[in-house]
């Protein structure tokens, strides 16, 4: 029987990756996470036929992408600590279960109500398998084995993430755009039964003696009131055209709940997110930049998937295979950005990537009726994956590199929060910034007119994000002793890679709800 995870983090042997009980956790966990990281990438591309087929209008399709971001973000800190407290094993394949649950009911959605419903409850399973993968990796394998674990487990998330939209494009032309959530039940029921039969159980109890606290119940209220001001501020910006009178009482309703969760994060003596860790101006500083920059990714997956098919008339197969040159070049060029980062520092790749990136986004303006692919939008897609490539890996990495060893998972938690609550934002204020009515996506003239104002908007994000970074992101000390994420395959999911020769993170890895970088 497999040694309990939770001894590969006390110093005893844990699972060695050429054992068959090392094999299947590597299974059960790219499974997992692939559900959660394809249906991310894979939404956007069905969206136009969901709208035709369902009569949705715009703002259904804008809560169609964020009901799923909206819990995900709010949840995927508690999901962690769950994890933490129950068992990752445990939490995991609840998550996996609860997901496959929510997607067969969005498969079925009668109408666009029933859909963004499930959609939600989609972003609440995905909060509780996600920080689960990667955990369990770090916690169940032997420390000599866990860095090459890691690099498989992102290596075939990174290959997921390459093939989500031209799936997600061949899904909706073929079998119907059903399928891009219906596909997600099969692989639940192989990957459950593995993780129930071959996965070792693992809790979180090294953490709490890292830290020196121990656990003395769930922030259930600050994870309450934090997806609270996100759906509130949320539902504001998607419903401000229609000049409702509750759009100001959510607005005010959204800033309260800030403002109060802010509150109860400082009072309670063990919150889901701790305010002492932004005393780390690094940390702070970088997080900001997060904001800018995953705003701004958002935003333009959201638009350029439909401007492709609304506006440049590509079908949903070929607007999803029309992205994926940013997606591999992550998957071919983003370890030697994460090695040129720590030979430079990150000040100069966190300030160029979003210049590239605002760069590329700019040149999508070229993308309109009848664009050709290869004089327009390949070159745009390009430039803007050169901007990934160059940003993404360090910061990572460097919001990493700014806490305790200890303080690692709990990092890379919020970083994940942050940067989905920013794409969450800029889907939702987008459309209200550019005038995009509720019918816009419906009218090829409309619709491109506003991608012209919202392009700009977001490369003016990203600039901002770029000045920030060069005015406030530092080197590391040295000697720093941290994790790397060096190797990326998509924005929603980049590794954490543990430096083994230098003992980082002793034994068994940030133990926190780590289970993945920022994303969109």
């Amino acid at each position: 029987m497999a040694v309990p995870a939770r001894d590969a983090t006390e110093g005893r042997p844990g699972v060695r990756i050429a054992s068959p009980t090392g094999k299947w956790i590597l299974l059960t966990t790219v499974l997992g996470s692939s559900m959660a990281l394809l249906d991310s990438t894979v939404v956007n591309v069905a969206l136009p036929t969901i709208g035709r087929d369902l009569n949705a209008s715009l703002a259904a399709l804008q809560w169609t992408v964020n009901g799923y971001m909206l819990s995900l973000a709010g949840l995927i800190l508690l999901g962690g600590s769950l994890g933490d407290r129950f068992g990752r094993r445990k939490v995991f394949v609840v998550g996996v279960v609860w997901f496959a649950a929510a997607s067969l009911l969005c498969g079925v959605a009668p109408d666009v109500g029933v859909l963004i419903a499930a959609r939600v409850l989609q972003g609440v399973g995905g909060a509780l398998l996600t920080p689960g993968s990667l955990a369990i990796i770090q916690a169940s394998f032997h420390p000599d084995d866990r860095a090459r674990a890691i690099g498989l487990w992102s290596g075939f998330g990174g290959v997921g993430a390459a093939v989500g939209p031209f799936l997600g494009g061949w899904l909706v032309d073929g079998p119907g755009w059903r399928w891009v959530f219906l596909l997600n039940v099969p692989v639940a029921l192989v990957c459950a039964p593995i993780a129930v039969r071959h996965v070792p159980e693992s809790t979180g109890a090294p953490r709490a003696a890292v830290e020196g606290r121990a656990r003395r119940g769930f922030d259930v209220l600050g994870a309450v009131l934090g997806a609270l001001a996100l759906a509130l501020v949320t539902y504001a910006l998607i419903e401000a055209p229609s000049g409702s009178v509750l759009v100001p009482v959510a607005a005010v309703a959204g800033v309260t709940a800030g403002v109060a969760f802010v509150y109860v994060e400082r009072r309670r003596p063990d919150p889901m997110m701790p305010l002492d860790i932004f005393a780390s101006r690094q940390f702070t500083a970088v997080n900001l930049v997060t904001l800018c920059v995953y705003a701004a990714f958002g935003g333009f997956f959201f638009l350029t998937a439909l401007q492709l098919q609304v506006v440049a008339g590509y079908s949903a197969l070929q607007a999803g295979a029309a992205l994926l040159p940013t997606t591999v070049l992550m998957l071919l060029f983003s370890a030697r950005s994460g090695e040129l980062s720590r030979r430079i520092g990150p000040r100069i790749p966190l300030t160029v990537g979003p210049l590239l990136c605002a760069a590329g986004m700019l040149l999508m303006l070229r993308v309109g009726e009848d664009a050709s692919y290869l004089a327009d939008v390949l070159p745009a897609l390009l430039v803007m994956g050169l901007g990934m490539v160059t940003l993404v890996a360090p910061l990572t990495a460097t919001v990493l590199a700014s806490v305790d060893t200890a303080r690692a998972g709990l990092a890379s938690g919020i970083n994940n929060a942050a940067a989905r609550a920013a794409g969450l934002v800029a889907v939702a204020a987008l459309p209200l910034l550019t005038g995009m009515g509720p019918e816009a996506y419906r009218s090829a003239d409309a619709f491109d007119a506003a991608f012209r104002r919202a392009m700009p908007l977001c490369a003016g994000v990203l600039v901002l994000g770029a000045v920030l970074a060069f005015t406030t992101v530092r080197r590391p000390p040295p000697g720093c002793l941290r994790p790397e994420c060096r190797r990326h395959g998509s924005l929603t999911a980049p590794p954490l890679e543990p430096e083994r020769s230098r003992g980082v993170l002793g034994a068994g890895g940030p133990p926190g709800p780590s289970g993945a970088g920022p994303a969109s």
